[in-house]
């Protein structure tokens, strides 16, 4: 089994230090403003824009682990911010849908979570290495083939 050379090893530290500490800022930032993490931002918009879905498919969307999402819809469902409706050709399952406090809150945590990706990011790298970070990053946005 092959190594990492030392400059993969440094890269790979450097990208997950820097999202993890994106990450730590806009968590920090939402709830010092009073509103719920990101990743409540995350399903909400997701809801929006693909409208009424299957768990399973927000999973997909999401890239989240079951487990791990379906106590953080729990929470937002809490919340009042997303209903669910049993699947009329599944009896076990059921569909979320966001609805109009789950777009109000999707809408007010915007303004906030866009000012925290801003100074995390935006602030602090140019337009120009925004454009070879995205680049850069593309393919590993992508999954891993085998």
């Amino acid at each position: 089994m092959a190594k990492p050379a030392a400059m993969t090893l440094l890269a790979w530290t450097r990208l997950l230090r820097a999202a993890d500490l994106a990450s730590q800022h806009c968590a920090a930032t939402l709830r010092e403003a009073g509103l719920p993490p990101p990743e409540w931002y995350d399903v909400l918009l997701a809801l929006e824009r693909g409208g009424p879905q299957r768990p399973r498919d927000l999973q997909v969307t999401l890239s989240a682990e079951q487990y791990t999402l379906s106590r953080l819809l729990d929470r937002i469902a809490k919340a009042g911010l997303i209903t669910r409706t049993p699947c009329p050709d599944d009896a076990r399952g059921h569909t979320l849908d966001l609805n109009s406090e789950g777009k109000a809150m999707r809408a007010a945590m915007w303004p906030v979570y866009a000012e925290a990706i801003e100074a995390a990011l935006g602030a602090r790298v140019d337009d120009e290495g925004c454009a070879a970070l995205a680049s850069l990053l593309a393919p590993l946005a992508e999954p891993v083939s085998g």
